[in-house]
């Protein structure tokens, strides 16, 4: 990442003068890499420090053009590298920015430090009209439902102690935002030299919950009993390490594995051991055909349990499921990303890549004697017929995977229309999942968030986006051009909000009125808003709208060239949206 250039470069570390020189301190010795703001009134005592106090470097500032860009791309620097970085909101305008972004990673359980700031609390103290609508009695109200903790600490020495234990906080699993209000009087109040700074080695984040042995006896027992047990493996860590023991679980047990394309990769999709399809807006048949032959269901974080279940078996007999999640100190009634409740045979408090090493230590190395291993189902990646010569999603992959040669990248995000046939990973840096919250417009600013992790490291982030999620958030790339970020956007446009077109659809036809209106309020044309215009007035090179199949190739192999030269490219694609694979 490129950083701005000082006019007048900090040499040496000044004395600690002022409130926020303390807070900066100690954000440096949290270890938080990078600092994604929108610089505001209330801030402007924080921004200084970490500036001039710091020199900008660790945290190092990475500007935005909007509040729910900063929280997107501390999301996506999480999602690659399972570590917060701290994001600054400016005042409680800010805050209501970011909420959406909020909202994406508390459902997707990624840690960050939000620093939020207000007015002076003192009314003495505020400046007349702005200051006044800038402070909020109670500011973390506004995202107290879906953040893990909040504060609004009274004193500098209250405002360390708050961001150190909310950064402890967030990175316990489960893992979640959460929010540190500033008093902007706090941040600019002077501090002499007694002030200590703490010490975060002294304040570890805690190791993740392990299951009991008694649990795991159990588990083991089930796991012998079972002749075709299925592992049904959501959310979990990145580390090659825990992605290995996954694999080897599978193979000790010759278990039968499915994913979904809603969360990280986490298991290699062409394994023996991963026969179905995996998910791609809906579950698959083959999803289901093999759920529905399993005598033993094994959930391991999986989203949705109890959905995915009701989906297969309705209200008809189950085979035994053991349940393994860690969301407990999460839910609040609010939200309800708790789902459905799960009837399962044992349940597990405790994360689910700990149970697996558990599993792995108490299992012998020759394995179990299953026997039901599934063949694989075929992949059907043959091209639909279709009128015209038009891109499919398909085509998009097909040749996105053969530009990419053997290069290592990282898909930042698919679009709802990807199908589950062309989803191939075999790392756990492969794929980063979805935005958890389904809100749109958050995949820009998590793809710049992923391109700020990768950076350095070989591997290519590359971010498959629809339309209107681009739309809704394609400022946020500009942050990646200001910075000089290696990133590849393709955006799959087919010129509608087509998950919403379906939708219309279904709705029209079980009323017997007419589905030919299903595009009215639905449609992205006339006109066509020009997508390589706006990455270009946001500093990117851009292509597009690549119309011709025929150019698709190269065009997609040119932009990679680009991007691994460090350049923030886009390509436009025209996409036919048959065959759509939407929620």
């Amino acid at each position: 990442m490129k950083p701005e250039t000082l006019a007048a470069p900090v040499t040496g570390r000044p004395p600690v003068e002022w409130g926020s020189d303390a807070i900066a301190e100690l954000l440096n010795r949290l270890g938080l890499p990078y600092l994604s703001m929108v610089p505001g009134s209330s801030c402007r005592g924080l921004q200084d420090s970490v500036v001039n106090y710091l020199g900008n470097t660790a945290p190092q500032i990475v500007t935005c053009l909007h509040e729910e860009h900063s929280v997107a791309i501390a999301h996506g620097y999480a999602k690659v590298t399972g570590r917060p970085m701290a994001v600054g909101i400016h005042s409680n305008v800010g805050l209501m920015h970011a909420s959406m972004a909020i909202y994406n990673a508390y459902c997707d359980r990624v840690p960050m430090l939000l620093v939020g700031a207000t007015g002076p609390l003192d009314a003495a103290e505020r400046r007349p009209w702005i200051d006044w609508v800038h402070t909020s009695a109670d500011q973390g109200a506004l995202v107290r439902h879906y953040v893990k903790w909040d504060d609004q600490p009274g004193s500098v020495t209250a405002a360390l102690e708050a961001i150190l234990r909310g950064t402890v906080l967030t990175g316990t699993e489960p893992a979640a935002p959460v929010y540190v209000c500033l008093d902007s009087a706090i941040q600019e109040s002077p501090v002499d030299g007694t002030l200590a700074v703490p010490d975060p080695a002294r304040y570890p984040v805690p190791t993740p919950a392990a299951p009991d042995a008694t649990s795991v006896d159990t588990v083991v027992q089930m796991l012998r009993a079972a002749r075709r047990p299925l592992l049904l493996i959501g959310r979990g860590s990145r580390t090659q390490h825990a992605w290995d023991q996954r694999v080897a679980l599978a193979e000790r047990l010759g278990a039968s594995v499915l994913t979904d394309i809603r969360t990280t990769a986490s298991f290699p999709t062409d394994h023996p051991n991963h026969p179905a399809v995996i998910g791609g807006g809906r579950m698959t048949s083959s999803g289901v055909a093999l759920i529905r032959d399993s005598d033993l269901v094994v959930g391991l974080n999986w989203t949705d349990l109890g959905g995915t279940l009701s989906t297969v078996f309705g209200s008809g007999p189950r085979p035994p499921v053991i349940a393994c999640r860690n969301e407990g100190p999460l839910l609040n009634g609010w939200t309800k990303d708790h789902f459905g409740v799960v009837p399962s045979d044992i349940e597990l408090t405790a994360s689910p890549d700990a149970l697996v090493t558990a599993l792995l230590a108490a299992l012998p190395e020759d394995g179990v004697p299953n026997t039901g291993l599934r063949p694989a189902a075929p992949r059907d990646e043959t091209r639909p017929a279709v009128d015209g010569d038009t891109i499919l999603m398909a085509d998009l992959a097909r040749e996105l995977r053969e530009a990419a040669t053997d290069r290592p990248i990282t898909y930042t995000a698919l679009p709802l229309g990807w199908r589950g046939e062309d989803a191939h990973f075999t790392g756990p840096l492969d794929y980063l999942g979805r935005d958890g919250g389904g809100g749109l417009g958050s995949g820009p600013g998590i793809a710049v968030g992923a391109a700020l992790a990768l950076d350095g490291t070989g591997r290519l982030p590359v971010a498959v986006l629809g339309d209107g999620d681009y739309l809704m958030g394609s400022s946020a790339l500009w942050s990646a051009a200001h910075h000089r970020l290696p990133l590849l956007v393709v955006v799959a446009n087919n010129r509608a909000f087509h998950n919403d077109v379906v939708h219309q659809e279904r709705v029209a036809l079980s009323r017997h009125r007419p589905p030919e209106n299903k595009n009215v309020g639905q449609s992205l044309q006339d006109p066509d808003p020009d997508l390589a215009a706006i990455a270009r007035g946001h500093g990117l090179t851009a292509h597009g709208p690549v119309v011709d199949p025929g150019e698709l190739g190269v065009v997609l192999a040119k932009a990679l060239r680009q991007a691994e030269a460090g350049e923030t490219v886009l390509v436009d694609v025209r996409v036919d949206p048959y065959g759509y694979a939407g929620a």
